[in-house]
């Protein structure tokens, strides 16, 4: 396996020797973000409808409607608690992850997303605006464990020339949740004020499927080996996943190697102030940041609302939105073994910074032109592609890639912490600085893509066809740790 491989999805049976078990189990784990994405896409269309609840909800305890501002304020609420709820779960994620393994903590948190949903859709029965509250901001933990749990499992179980491309599923079930969320929520389907709630609960769906496929799927093999030290147990689940003892015997051999290069287990105050991990904390930091506060999830969780003033049939344009983010993922998925990950995140950035330029001009004319407001939706769609080619998929998994095992899962929460972050303070403010900056809001996204676009140009290394421990290696001089390790290799525990 060489890093010149190229990723042919007709030959990738051969060349990778992708079995059923190793495809099951990265399907079966990426339900998780089918789930979160699906709670991410069916709260636009209906918003009406959930505010109107909440003030008939008002209404009936004070005998008053709730002020516009409150409702507003309640609203927004509503849609970025289950962001900050993520926040929150992501300070789980280390102790989950090597404590119980990459699989088990999945199984163990997908009982958020069961206990959120149902929440969520009995609000309306209980008629409490703050159930429905409640159950976003419990789906939420689900989401911040989540995401960081799964592509720290894809990538540890996928061999090394399919891990970006398998990685990128996580990307593609999660746009893929957004588009049926979307589809839901329009009125001709359950985004009625009588089935809204039904609506909330379909994510139990994915939820309960994934209890009854992942309990068969193999633990990471890494986990069994290098933190539990259960060498036995490791080629067992490696030869279920790859079905090639040849295969196997050549993967258990660079594991031992990279634990022989390896540390003992890292604190998370360790881990920020080991000099090895420096830059790619930077790397990962700016990433993340770049990818969140340009301008998407503005685009994803207020588009309905950013077309309405423009054209009648707005929620189908939005539905269009959630077509172009799949479609997008889905290439990301194929090129990201040709392209690499610093030349897809690059094209991205770039064209993520023309579009918002773009639409500021495009904004500010269009009440001397009305009819560039097709331009202004494909602008928008454009925006989509762009983050969806290398951004979007790319920001929640290059963690994985650039720390070791000891690392891995705190580097994971941190990118999940990140992520979630930018996306419950983009939530939170996009209204109101709306209001304040107009049309030139969008030039504070172009800013901060253009500045993701420079560091990442300057200081990412290519990750495509790499092991984990020859990137590990790239930042290791500056610890100063020794690369070969005679006297074999250590256990985390």
């Amino acid at each position: 396996m060489t890093p010149s491989n190229k990723f042919h999805l007709p030959t990738l049976s051969r060349q990778s020797h992708l079995t059923a078990m190793l495809l099951t189990s990265i399907l079966a784990v990426v339900l998780g973000s089918l789930q979160i994405g699906y709670h991410t896409g069916n709260v636009n269309a209906p918003g009406k409808i959930i505010e109107e609840f909440f003030n008939h909800t008002w209404r009936a305890r004070h005998n008053q409607s709730m002020p516009d501002h409150s409702l507003t304020l309640l609203w927004s609420l509503s849609v970025s608690i289950k962001d900050l709820g993520a926040l929150l779960g992501t300070l789980g994620v280390k102790y989950l992850a090597d404590s119980y393994g990459r699989r088990n903590s999945i199984l163990i948190v997908n009982c958020l997303s069961v206990v959120g949903a149902c929440l969520m859709s009995a609000s309306k029965a209980s008629k409490s605006f703050e159930v429905l509250i409640l159950g976003r901001l419990v789906f939420g933990l689900f989401c911040g464990l989540v995401m960081s749990l799964n592509p720290l499992y894809i990538q540890e179980v996928s061999p090394t020339n399919l891990r970006g491309a398998f990685a990128t599923l996580n990307q593609v079930s999660f746009a893929s949740g957004i588009l049926v969320g979307m589809v839901a929520s329009l009125e001709t389907v359950l985004g009625t004020e009588h089935y809204w709630a039904m609506m909330l609960s379909l994510s139990l769906i994915p939820a309960l499927a994934q209890y009854l496929v992942l309990p068969f799927c193999p633990e990471s093999p890494r986990y069994l080996l290098i933190n539990r030290g259960e060498e036995s147990n490791a080629e067992a689940a490696l030869l279920r996943l790859r079905g090639s003892t040849d295969k196997v015997f050549a993967e258990l051999k660079e594991m031992k190697e990279e634990a022989a290069h390896a540390e003992s287990g890292v604190t998370t105050r360790e881990f920020f102030k080991k000099r090895s991990y420096k830059q790619p904390i930077i790397i990962v930091l700016v990433v993340n940041l770049g990818s969140q506060l340009s301008g998407f999830n503005a685009i994803i969780n207020y588009s309905t609302r950013m077309f309405q003033a423009k054209f009648d049939q707005a929620k189908y344009l939005t539905l269009g939105v959630g077509a172009v983010n799949v479609t997008f993922t889905l290439v990301a998925f194929f090129l990201m073994e040709r392209a690499g990950r610093k030349r897809l995140l690059l094209t991205g950035f770039i064209s993520i910074a023309v579009c918002n330029l773009l639409m500021t001009i495009v904004d500010s004319v269009l009440h001397l032109v009305p009819e560039l407001r097709s331009l202004q939706v494909l602008l928008v769609f454009c925006l989509i592609s762009a983050y969806e080619l290398g951004p979007g998929p790319i920001s929640w998994f290059i963690a994985a890639e650039l720390f070791d095992q000891p690392g891995r899962p705190i580097a994971m929460a941190f990118t999940s912490m990140l992520n979630w972050g930018g996306k419950f303070v983009l939530a939170l403010l996009f209204p109101p600085l709306l209001k304040v900056c107009g049309v030139y809001i969008y030039l504070l996204f172009m800013t901060v893509a253009l500045l993701a676009f420079i560091f990442t140009w300057i200081r990412l290394p290519e990750t495509k066809g790499r092991t984990f421990d020859d990137i590990a290696e790239e930042f290791r001089g500056a610890e100063g740790i020794p690369l070969h390790n005679k006297a074999g290799f250590n256990t985390f525990t």
